[in-house]
């Protein structure tokens, strides 16, 4: 019987989606982002097809992202996404609808929270379960979260940073910051520009990110070639830029992003807070992925951090923990609002 039933685990992210499906792993990995067709609305593309027209569309076709910091922006267009992904993961011969479980920001409201879940109904889902991002990020970086010990994760993905400590499978004391991987980008592309008087796209940001981005500078620099429009000349230039400066244009997100882990400390139990201090943070998220990140943690908080394994898969990992023991959890983490 086992054969018919259909599970879906969505990552929904507001930079990237994953799905993972039960026995198949992860069959889908792309970024959060559908092209529409301009004045009718119809779905051109969605994913990584969409992405590759940012920045070089004609005026007729939009590229949208439907997730603003980790929660819906824009009703239909994420409703089309999530049918493209669901679409992923069934085959045409399946007669049932799937159960599915998708990961939200921590600081969801209600109305949003309602939302994810009729989008995903429409989307062709039979049942959706909607869990908070931490605790699927600590469920994925093996954290356990039913002790009775404490854990912090921090979780930095594209829109939000979240911050939780997680203590017999529920969220203790947490914060949510809009301030993650996409903010990143847009720091490196506005230091560029201040520095060396260079326009560049969304898509440079994020490889000179990938490639070179830190947290901390070092004496080791890491180098990289940029290309841009020259705003004084309007002509195309090279630049060489370097880890340290990543590091520099970084730091007062960083710095903010350290603050609200110290926030959560300061809600926390004190208890919790010495097992915390013990077992270290984890990190995870595609956007805890900087060099560098935990040494930098540790020397402002003082408290030892370590980067999960696979930290750009902690969330959708989380998931597929869920759908392997759905029922356990059906009684104990998806009854709690």
């Amino acid at each position: 019987m086992a054969f018919f039933t259909r599970k879906i685990g969505i990552d929904l992210g507001t930079a990237n989606t994953i799905v993972f499906v039960p026995g198949r792993g992860f069959i889908v990995n792309e970024p959060t982002i559908v092209a529409l067709t301009k004045p009718e609305n119809s779905v051109l593309a969605v994913g990584i097809e969409a992405k590759e027209m940012i920045g070089r569309t004609p005026e007729e076709i939009v590229a949208y992202r439907p997730l603003k910091d980790g929660v819906i922006a824009d009703y239909y267009i994420t409703k089309a996404m999530l049918t493209y992904f669901i679409g992923k993961a069934g085959n045409w011969y399946d007669v049932l609808k799937p159960e599915v479980v998708i990961s939200v920001p921590a600081g969801i409201t209600q109305t949003e929270r309602r939302a994810v879940m009729n989008a995903a109904r429409e989307a062709g889902a039979h049942t959706a379960y909607i869990v908070k991002e931490p605790v699927l990020a600590a469920l994925g970086a093996g954290i356990p979260i039913n002790a009775r010990s404490g854990s912090m994760i921090v979780n930095m993905g594209g829109g939000t940073s979240e911050v939780a400590v997680i203590a017999l499978g529920g969220i203790v004391s947490w914060t949510s910051l809009r301030v993650a991987g996409n903010k990143f980008d847009q720091a490196i592309s506005d230091y560029v520009k201040k520095k060396y008087g260079l326009a560049i796209g969304e898509q440079t940001a994020e490889q000179v990110k990938i490639k070179i981005g830190a947290a901390l500078p070092t004496k080791e620099k890491m180098e990289y070639q940029l290309r841009g429009r020259d705003l004084a000349s309007g002509l195309p230039k090279n630049v060489s830029i370097n880890s340290n400066e990543i590091a520099e244009a970084l730091n007062p997100l960083l710095m903010e992003i350290a603050g609200s882990v110290r926030n959560v400390f300061n809600q926390t139990p004190p208890e919790l807070v010495a097992d915390v201090m013990e077992k270290g943070i984890i990190l995870s998220g595609g956007s805890s992925q900087l060099h560098f990140l935990p040494q930098f943690f540790e020397r402002f908080l003082g408290v030892p951090a370590y980067l999960a394994e696979d930290p750009f898969f902690c969330v959708a990992k989380g998931t597929g923990m869920i759908l392997n023991h759905l029922d356990t959890y059906k009684r104990t983490l998806l009854n709690k609002r």
